[in-house]
Protein backbone atom coordinates (compact mmCIF):
# COMPACT_ATOMS: atom_id res chain seq x y z
CA UNK A 1 0.00 0.00 0.00
CA UNK A 2 1.47 3.40 -0.94
CA UNK A 3 2.39 5.70 1.88
CA UNK A 4 -0.03 8.60 2.27
CA UNK A 5 0.21 11.64 4.53
CA UNK A 6 -0.87 11.13 8.12
CA UNK A 7 -2.63 13.89 10.03
CA UNK A 8 -1.11 14.31 13.49
CA UNK A 9 -3.53 15.18 16.25
CA UNK A 10 -1.48 15.68 19.36
CA UNK A 11 -2.10 17.10 22.80
CA UNK A 12 1.32 16.16 24.05
CA UNK A 13 3.48 18.02 26.53
CA UNK A 14 6.92 17.75 28.03
CA UNK A 15 5.95 16.15 31.31
CA UNK A 16 8.44 14.38 33.57
CA UNK A 17 8.01 10.67 34.13
CA UNK A 18 7.18 9.20 37.51
CA UNK A 19 7.77 5.69 38.80
CA UNK A 20 4.66 3.52 39.33
CA UNK A 21 4.85 3.93 43.09
CA UNK A 22 5.00 7.72 43.04
CA UNK A 23 2.55 10.08 41.38
CA UNK A 24 3.75 13.38 42.84
CA UNK A 25 3.45 16.44 40.61
CA UNK A 26 5.87 19.33 40.01
CA UNK A 27 4.75 22.92 40.44
CA UNK A 28 4.17 23.85 36.84
CA UNK A 29 1.42 23.89 34.26
CA UNK A 30 0.95 20.48 32.69
CA UNK A 31 -1.22 18.78 30.09
CA UNK A 32 -4.44 17.47 31.56
CA UNK A 33 -8.03 16.87 30.70
CA UNK A 34 -10.81 17.47 33.12
CA UNK A 35 -13.85 15.26 33.14
CA UNK A 36 -16.58 17.20 31.38
CA UNK A 37 -20.19 16.63 32.38
CA UNK A 38 -22.77 17.45 29.75
CA UNK A 39 -25.06 19.26 32.17
CA UNK A 40 -27.20 21.06 29.62
CA UNK A 41 -27.83 18.11 27.35
CA UNK A 42 -30.22 15.54 28.77
CA UNK A 43 -30.80 13.04 26.00
CA UNK A 44 -31.68 9.80 27.74
CA UNK A 45 -33.70 7.93 25.09
CA UNK A 46 -36.04 6.68 27.81
CA UNK A 47 -36.97 10.29 28.66
CA UNK A 48 -38.22 11.97 25.45
CA UNK A 49 -39.16 15.14 27.33
CA UNK A 50 -35.50 15.99 27.75
CA UNK A 51 -34.17 18.31 25.08
CA UNK A 52 -30.76 19.57 23.98
CA UNK A 53 -29.67 22.81 25.61
CA UNK A 54 -27.01 25.34 24.81
CA UNK A 55 -24.40 25.72 27.51
CA UNK A 56 -22.83 29.13 26.93
CA UNK A 57 -24.08 30.38 30.31
CA UNK A 58 -22.03 27.86 32.36
CA UNK A 59 -18.65 29.35 33.27
CA UNK A 60 -15.63 27.10 33.72
CA UNK A 61 -13.24 28.09 36.47
CA UNK A 62 -9.53 27.89 35.75
CA UNK A 63 -7.68 25.07 37.44
CA UNK A 64 -4.75 25.59 39.78
CA UNK A 65 -2.02 22.95 39.60
CA UNK A 66 -1.01 21.63 43.02
CA UNK A 67 2.19 19.86 44.00
CA UNK A 68 0.74 17.06 46.13
CA UNK A 69 -2.23 14.81 45.56
CA UNK A 70 -4.80 15.57 48.29
CA UNK A 71 -6.59 12.94 50.30
CA UNK A 72 -9.95 14.33 49.16
CA UNK A 73 -11.32 16.95 46.78
CA UNK A 74 -14.59 17.26 48.70
CA UNK A 75 -15.46 20.50 50.43
CA UNK A 76 -15.14 20.43 54.20
CA UNK A 77 -18.92 20.78 54.42
CA UNK A 78 -19.21 17.40 52.69
CA UNK A 79 -16.92 15.69 55.18
CA UNK A 80 -13.52 14.27 54.34
CA UNK A 81 -14.28 10.60 54.93
CA UNK A 82 -17.94 10.01 55.64
CA UNK A 83 -20.31 7.42 54.22
CA UNK A 84 -22.18 9.76 51.86
CA UNK A 85 -22.58 8.71 48.23
CA UNK A 86 -20.33 11.62 47.25
CA UNK A 87 -17.52 10.45 49.49
CA UNK A 88 -17.79 6.78 48.57
CA UNK A 89 -17.97 7.52 44.85
CA UNK A 90 -14.86 9.70 45.12
CA UNK A 91 -13.01 6.91 46.94
CA UNK A 92 -14.11 4.46 44.27
CA UNK A 93 -12.83 6.51 41.32
CA UNK A 94 -9.51 7.16 43.07
CA UNK A 95 -9.08 3.43 43.72
CA UNK A 96 -10.01 2.53 40.13
CA UNK A 97 -7.58 5.11 38.75
CA UNK A 98 -4.79 3.55 40.81
CA UNK A 99 -5.65 -0.02 39.82
CA UNK A 100 -6.08 0.72 36.09
CA UNK A 101 -2.87 2.76 35.90
CA UNK A 102 -0.95 0.03 37.71
CA UNK A 103 -2.27 -2.65 35.36
CA UNK A 104 -1.49 -0.58 32.25
CA UNK A 105 2.06 0.23 33.38
CA UNK A 106 2.71 -3.45 34.03
CA UNK A 107 1.28 -4.30 30.61
CA UNK A 108 3.30 -1.62 28.80
CA UNK A 109 6.55 -2.54 30.50
CA UNK A 110 8.32 0.70 29.56
CA UNK A 111 6.11 3.77 29.91
CA UNK A 112 4.99 5.37 33.16
CA UNK A 113 2.01 7.62 33.81
CA UNK A 114 2.70 11.32 34.27
CA UNK A 115 0.45 12.95 36.84
CA UNK A 116 -1.13 16.38 37.11
CA UNK A 117 -3.24 17.22 40.19
CA UNK A 118 -5.33 20.38 40.26
CA UNK A 119 -8.03 22.20 42.20
CA UNK A 120 -10.68 24.84 41.47
CA UNK A 121 -11.47 27.95 43.57
CA UNK A 122 -15.07 26.95 44.36
CA UNK A 123 -14.07 23.44 45.44
CA UNK A 124 -13.24 20.17 43.84
CA UNK A 125 -10.38 19.25 41.56
CA UNK A 126 -8.91 16.29 39.80
CA UNK A 127 -5.99 14.04 38.98
CA UNK A 128 -5.00 13.51 35.35
CA UNK A 129 -2.58 10.77 34.33
CA UNK A 130 -1.20 10.27 30.84
CA UNK A 131 1.12 7.60 29.47
CA UNK A 132 2.47 8.51 26.06
CA UNK A 133 4.80 6.80 23.56
CA UNK A 134 5.19 3.66 25.63
CA UNK A 135 6.12 0.25 24.30
CA UNK A 136 2.49 -0.90 24.03
CA UNK A 137 0.44 2.28 24.28
CA UNK A 138 0.66 5.20 21.91
CA UNK A 139 -1.38 7.23 24.35
CA UNK A 140 -3.38 6.36 27.46
CA UNK A 141 -5.21 8.75 29.76
CA UNK A 142 -6.90 7.82 33.05
CA UNK A 143 -8.40 10.81 34.83
CA UNK A 144 -10.66 11.63 37.75
CA UNK A 145 -12.53 14.82 38.52
CA UNK A 146 -14.65 16.21 41.36
CA UNK A 147 -16.57 19.32 40.39
CA UNK A 148 -18.77 21.86 42.18
CA UNK A 149 -20.67 24.41 40.11
CA UNK A 150 -23.97 26.08 39.32
CA UNK A 151 -26.43 24.79 36.75
CA UNK A 152 -28.43 27.48 34.93
CA UNK A 153 -32.22 27.37 35.43
CA UNK A 154 -32.99 26.23 31.87
CA UNK A 155 -30.71 23.21 32.21
CA UNK A 156 -32.36 22.25 35.50
CA UNK A 157 -35.85 22.54 34.01
CA UNK A 158 -34.77 20.36 31.08
CA UNK A 159 -33.65 17.71 33.56
CA UNK A 160 -36.93 17.57 35.47
CA UNK A 161 -39.34 14.80 34.56
CA UNK A 162 -42.46 16.61 35.76
CA UNK A 163 -43.86 19.75 34.24
CA UNK A 164 -43.93 22.52 36.81
CA UNK A 165 -44.92 26.17 36.96
CA UNK A 166 -42.13 26.90 39.40
CA UNK A 167 -39.05 28.66 38.06
CA UNK A 168 -35.98 27.87 40.14
CA UNK A 169 -32.96 30.09 40.14
CA UNK A 170 -29.46 28.77 39.40
CA UNK A 171 -29.04 25.34 40.98
CA UNK A 172 -25.78 24.28 42.68
CA UNK A 173 -24.51 20.90 41.53
CA UNK A 174 -21.88 18.31 42.40
CA UNK A 175 -20.34 15.94 39.86
CA UNK A 176 -17.59 13.35 40.10
CA UNK A 177 -16.25 10.77 37.71
CA UNK A 178 -13.47 8.83 36.09
CA UNK A 179 -12.80 8.97 32.36
CA UNK A 180 -10.26 7.10 30.25
CA UNK A 181 -9.23 6.47 26.65
CA UNK A 182 -6.50 3.93 25.80
CA UNK A 183 -4.87 3.84 22.33
CA UNK A 184 -2.43 0.95 21.76
CA UNK A 185 0.24 1.03 19.04
CA UNK A 186 -0.42 -2.39 17.50
CA UNK A 187 -3.31 -2.31 14.96
CA UNK A 188 -4.52 -5.66 16.28
CA UNK A 189 -4.91 -4.35 19.84
CA UNK A 190 -8.17 -2.41 20.34
CA UNK A 191 -8.76 1.05 21.73
CA UNK A 192 -10.82 1.22 24.93
CA UNK A 193 -12.92 4.00 26.43
CA UNK A 194 -14.60 3.99 29.84
CA UNK A 195 -16.30 6.64 31.91
CA UNK A 196 -18.30 6.44 35.15
CA UNK A 197 -19.84 9.49 36.82
CA UNK A 198 -22.20 10.62 39.55
CA UNK A 199 -24.20 13.88 39.56
CA UNK A 200 -26.27 15.70 42.18
CA UNK A 201 -28.10 18.96 42.33
CA UNK A 202 -27.80 20.55 45.74
CA UNK A 203 -30.27 23.41 45.83
CA UNK A 204 -30.77 25.49 49.00
CA UNK A 205 -33.88 24.71 51.03
CA UNK A 206 -35.32 28.14 50.28
CA UNK A 207 -35.02 27.69 46.50
CA UNK A 208 -38.57 26.85 45.32
CA UNK A 209 -38.99 24.29 42.58
CA UNK A 210 -35.48 22.90 42.91
CA UNK A 211 -35.37 19.80 45.11
CA UNK A 212 -32.27 17.63 45.21
CA UNK A 213 -31.83 15.32 42.24
CA UNK A 214 -29.17 12.71 41.51
CA UNK A 215 -28.18 10.29 38.77
CA UNK A 216 -25.42 7.97 37.55
CA UNK A 217 -23.95 7.60 34.08
CA UNK A 218 -21.16 5.81 32.32
CA UNK A 219 -20.08 2.86 30.24
CA UNK A 220 -17.21 0.89 28.73
CA UNK A 221 -16.80 0.37 24.98
CA UNK A 222 -14.32 -1.36 22.66
CA UNK A 223 -13.01 0.08 19.37
CA UNK A 224 -10.84 -2.42 17.46
CA UNK A 225 -9.42 -2.00 13.96
CA UNK A 226 -9.62 -5.74 13.29
CA UNK A 227 -12.13 -8.25 14.61
CA UNK A 228 -11.04 -11.22 16.68
CA UNK A 229 -14.39 -12.66 17.66
CA UNK A 230 -13.05 -14.38 20.75
CA UNK A 231 -11.76 -11.01 22.00
CA UNK A 232 -15.05 -9.24 21.39
CA UNK A 233 -17.00 -12.06 23.03
CA UNK A 234 -14.68 -11.94 26.03
CA UNK A 235 -15.13 -8.19 26.36
CA UNK A 236 -18.92 -8.34 26.10
CA UNK A 237 -19.16 -11.31 28.44
CA UNK A 238 -17.42 -9.29 31.17
CA UNK A 239 -19.86 -6.41 30.63
CA UNK A 240 -22.80 -8.80 30.80
CA UNK A 241 -21.48 -10.47 33.94
CA UNK A 242 -21.20 -7.11 35.69
CA UNK A 243 -24.72 -6.15 34.59
CA UNK A 244 -26.33 -9.49 35.46
CA UNK A 245 -25.23 -9.18 39.09
CA UNK A 246 -27.79 -6.38 39.44
CA UNK A 247 -30.49 -6.77 36.80
CA UNK A 248 -30.67 -9.16 33.81
CA UNK A 249 -32.26 -6.40 31.74
CA UNK A 250 -29.23 -4.12 32.12
CA UNK A 251 -26.91 -5.69 29.55
CA UNK A 252 -29.30 -5.80 26.56
CA UNK A 253 -30.66 -2.37 27.44
CA UNK A 254 -27.26 -0.71 27.92
CA UNK A 255 -25.66 -2.58 25.01
CA UNK A 256 -28.27 -1.12 22.63
CA UNK A 257 -27.87 2.29 24.26
CA UNK A 258 -24.12 2.06 23.59
CA UNK A 259 -24.66 1.15 19.93
CA UNK A 260 -27.05 4.07 19.54
CA UNK A 261 -24.90 6.63 21.36
CA UNK A 262 -21.62 5.91 19.52
CA UNK A 263 -23.26 6.32 16.11
CA UNK A 264 -21.32 8.49 13.65
CA UNK A 265 -24.43 9.80 11.95
CA UNK A 266 -22.77 11.46 8.96
CA UNK A 267 -21.20 8.10 8.02
CA UNK A 268 -23.99 5.87 9.34
CA UNK A 269 -21.56 3.66 11.22
CA UNK A 270 -20.67 3.04 14.86
CA UNK A 271 -17.35 4.12 16.30
CA UNK A 272 -16.55 0.58 17.34
CA UNK A 273 -18.06 -2.71 18.49
CA UNK A 274 -19.89 -1.37 21.50
CA UNK A 275 -20.12 -2.41 25.10
CA UNK A 276 -22.45 -0.74 27.59
CA UNK A 277 -23.56 2.86 28.06
CA UNK A 278 -26.13 4.51 30.35
CA UNK A 279 -26.92 8.03 31.47
CA UNK A 280 -29.30 9.92 33.78
CA UNK A 281 -29.90 6.66 35.65
CA UNK A 282 -31.86 7.21 38.86
CA UNK A 283 -34.89 4.91 38.61
CA UNK A 284 -33.34 2.29 40.92
CA UNK A 285 -32.17 2.34 44.53
CA UNK A 286 -29.22 4.73 44.94
CA UNK A 287 -27.13 2.22 46.87
CA UNK A 288 -27.70 -0.40 44.19
CA UNK A 289 -26.61 1.98 41.43
CA UNK A 290 -23.51 2.99 43.36
CA UNK A 291 -22.57 -0.68 43.65
CA UNK A 292 -23.37 -1.22 39.97
CA UNK A 293 -21.14 1.66 38.83
CA UNK A 294 -18.37 0.32 41.09
CA UNK A 295 -18.71 -3.19 39.65
CA UNK A 296 -18.56 -1.85 36.07
CA UNK A 297 -15.50 0.28 36.79
CA UNK A 298 -13.73 -2.64 38.47
CA UNK A 299 -14.47 -4.79 35.40
CA UNK A 300 -12.33 -2.66 33.08
CA UNK A 301 -9.03 -4.44 33.76
CA UNK A 302 -10.29 -8.04 33.37
CA UNK A 303 -12.27 -7.06 30.26
CA UNK A 304 -9.42 -5.31 28.45
CA UNK A 305 -5.95 -6.24 29.67
CA UNK A 306 -6.09 -9.94 28.56
CA UNK A 307 -7.00 -8.81 25.02
CA UNK A 308 -4.08 -6.40 24.71
CA UNK A 309 -1.73 -8.93 26.31
CA UNK A 310 -2.70 -11.37 23.58
CA UNK A 311 -2.43 -8.93 20.64
CA UNK A 312 0.28 -6.41 21.54
CA UNK A 313 3.12 -8.34 19.84
CA UNK A 314 1.18 -9.58 16.79
CA UNK A 315 3.21 -8.87 13.60
CA UNK A 316 1.67 -6.24 11.32
CA UNK A 317 2.52 -4.40 8.11
CA UNK A 318 1.94 -0.97 6.59
CA UNK A 319 -1.55 -1.87 5.33
CA UNK A 320 -2.66 -2.85 8.83
CA UNK A 321 -1.26 0.37 10.31
CA UNK A 322 -2.90 2.53 7.63
CA UNK A 323 -6.28 0.94 8.39
CA UNK A 324 -5.82 1.54 12.10
CA UNK A 325 -5.11 5.20 11.33
CA UNK A 326 -8.26 5.46 9.21
CA UNK A 327 -10.32 4.02 12.07
CA UNK A 328 -8.63 6.48 14.43
CA UNK A 329 -9.94 9.17 12.09
CA UNK A 330 -13.46 7.90 12.73
CA UNK A 331 -12.72 8.09 16.47
CA UNK A 332 -11.71 11.73 16.06
CA UNK A 333 -14.83 12.52 14.03
CA UNK A 334 -17.14 11.14 16.69
CA UNK A 335 -15.36 12.87 19.56
CA UNK A 336 -15.26 16.29 17.91
CA UNK A 337 -18.75 16.24 16.40
CA UNK A 338 -20.95 14.18 18.73
CA UNK A 339 -19.30 13.36 22.06
CA UNK A 340 -21.11 15.35 24.72
CA UNK A 341 -18.11 15.80 27.01
CA UNK A 342 -15.89 17.12 24.21
CA UNK A 343 -18.48 19.44 22.67
CA UNK A 344 -19.47 20.75 26.12
CA UNK A 345 -15.88 21.68 26.87
CA UNK A 346 -15.33 23.33 23.49
CA UNK A 347 -18.52 25.41 23.74
CA UNK A 348 -17.82 26.65 27.24
CA UNK A 349 -14.24 27.81 26.87
CA UNK A 350 -12.51 24.88 28.52
CA UNK A 351 -8.76 24.25 28.25
CA UNK A 352 -8.14 22.88 24.76
CA UNK A 353 -5.23 20.59 25.63
CA UNK A 354 -7.34 19.10 28.41
CA UNK A 355 -10.38 18.57 26.23
CA UNK A 356 -8.49 16.96 23.35
CA UNK A 357 -6.30 14.59 25.34
CA UNK A 358 -8.68 11.73 24.48
CA UNK A 359 -7.65 11.98 20.83
CA UNK A 360 -4.95 9.68 19.45
CA UNK A 361 -1.51 11.04 18.61
CA UNK A 362 -2.05 10.26 14.93
CA UNK A 363 -5.00 9.66 12.62
CA UNK A 364 -5.59 9.49 8.88
CA UNK A 365 -8.14 10.39 6.23
CA UNK A 366 -8.14 9.11 2.65
CA UNK A 367 -10.50 10.38 -0.01
CA UNK A 368 -13.39 7.98 -0.64
CA UNK A 369 -11.66 5.02 0.94
CA UNK A 370 -13.57 1.74 0.57
CA UNK A 371 -12.13 -1.56 1.81
CA UNK A 372 -12.36 -4.53 -0.54
CA UNK A 373 -15.52 -6.53 0.10
CA UNK A 374 -14.80 -9.66 2.10
CA UNK A 375 -11.50 -8.35 3.45
CA UNK A 376 -10.76 -8.18 7.17
CA UNK A 377 -11.09 -4.40 7.00
CA UNK A 378 -14.48 -4.72 5.30
CA UNK A 379 -15.65 -7.13 8.03
CA UNK A 380 -14.86 -4.53 10.71
CA UNK A 381 -16.67 -1.78 8.79
CA UNK A 382 -19.69 -4.03 8.22
CA UNK A 383 -19.88 -4.77 11.97
CA UNK A 384 -19.73 -1.04 12.71
CA UNK A 385 -22.56 -0.36 10.26
CA UNK A 386 -24.64 -3.35 11.40
CA UNK A 387 -24.23 -3.89 15.17
CA UNK A 388 -24.17 -7.55 16.20
CA UNK A 389 -25.09 -9.50 19.28
CA UNK A 390 -21.74 -10.92 20.32
CA UNK A 391 -22.90 -13.20 23.13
Amino acid sequence: MPSLPTAALSSSSSLPLFPPSSYSSPRKTQSRFCLSFALPRFTNPTHPFRRPMTCSSIPIEKETVISDRPYSFLRETDGLDDESVRSRFQRMIMDVQDSVCGALEALDGAGNFQEDAWTRPSGGGGISRVLQDGRVFEKAGVNISVVYGVMPPEAYRAAKAAVTDQNPGPVPFFAAGISSVLHPKNPFAPTLHFNYRYFETDAPKDSPGAPRQWWFGGGTDLTPSYIFEEDVRHFHSIQKRACDKFDPSFYPRFKKWCDDYFHIKHRDERRGLGGIFFDDLNDYDQEMLLSFATECANSVVPAYVPIVEKRKDTPFNGRHKAWQQLRRGRYVEFNLVYDRGTTFGLKTGGRIESILVSLPLTARWEYDHKPEEGSEEWKLLDACMNPKEWI
